[in-house]
């Protein structure tokens, strides 16, 4: 192992021992120091000066790189350097007076209302995988929950007769959402049919299982979605993240209180949630129409 690969490693340990930072975390920011550390060649990772980092950013940038990934790669030097530091090994950072390239707020992709309809509308409900997509389907833009809270729903969750989820969120918080009554009798019927025809004799506690009697996978899932936009001639960029941002936007354009769809989305602070009143464009006009003196 050379010896910035041994450096790298000693930075990731310790990040994770102070910090318990998940498997991609840590892999992300690996990726990110190897590939400063195969431009730098021969030189080494503690033999750098703050040029040295800013003609690395503008090579990234000739390569096509984003002001947004090149803010995440700086924010990896420096917090690499910032550990070195804090343990005498050198003796300045040479991020420190780096200024990071601006990065504009990104607004989610979302989706009107009739995108939807065509979406939820595509799967062939008399299969059983069919009848399961569009509950899945359902379920995801009634409650706009994550990918990873709706593949993982067991029985223990749902409480059919209050009509909500429980569901546990980023950082295990718990959270009741509230499934609307079309959402909850496609649930009914797909526990009581499709379910059954696709676990055979087999038994599990998730809701939405496969032929093995798994639980589906979060990649599984984004497959297909993907495949039901084509089928429904959607042609923007689709994830399974898209109907959650469809699910806040549209709740937003029917008067929804922001405060009310940050519980809903499971949001620790309201900032994250502002970002739909970006895109609910339709009922701000509503309300300036209506409101102002002059509208």
């Amino acid at each position: 192992m050379s010896g910035s690969a041994k450096r790298i490693e000693i930075f990731l340990n310790a990040l994770w021992l102070e910090f318990g930072l998940s498997d991609n975390t840590l892999a992300a920011y690996g990726s990110d120091l190897t590939q400063f550390d195969r431009w730098l060649k021969n030189q080494g990772l503690m033999d750098v000066c703050e040029s040295d980092i800013s003609r690395f950013l503008l090579y990234r940038q000739t390569q096509g790189n984003s002001s947004r990934s090149s803010a995440r790669m700086l924010s990896t030097l420096r917090r690499f350097y910032g550990y070195w530091v804090r343990e005498n090994q050198i003796d300045t950072d040479p991020t420190q007076l780096i200024d990071a390239p601006h990065v504009g707020r990104l607004l989610p992709d979302s989706l009107s209302e009739a995108d939807v309809e065509r979406l939820l509308q595509s799967p062939e409900t008399v299969h059983p995988l069919g009848f399961r997509d569009r509950t899945m389907l359902e379920l995801l833009y009634a409650a706009g929950l994550r990918v990873s809270e709706l593949v993982e729903i067991t029985f223990q969750q749902v409480n059919f007769r209050q009509g909500c989820i429980r569901i546990t969120g980023k950082g295990e918080k718990e959270r009741l959402v509230p499934v609307g009554e079309e959402a909850m009798t496609w649930m009914e019927h797909y526990l009581a049919g499709a379910r059954q025809d696709i676990l055979g004799n087999r038994q599990s506690d998730y809701v939405f299982v496969t032929t093995r009697g798994s639980c589906m996978t979060r990649q599984a899932f984004w497959h297909v979605i993907k495949r039901y936009a084509k089928q429904a001639g959607i042609e923007k960029h689709l994830s399974p993240h898209t109907l959650r941002h469809a699910f806040a936007t549209h709740l937003l354009n029917h008067g929804a209180d922001l405060r009310v769809v940050q519980l809903l989305l499971g949001h620790s602070d309201l900032s994250t949630t502002q970002i739909y009143t970006h895109i609910a464009q339709h009922r701000l006009k509503e309300l300036h129409t209506k409101f102002h003196p002059r509208g």
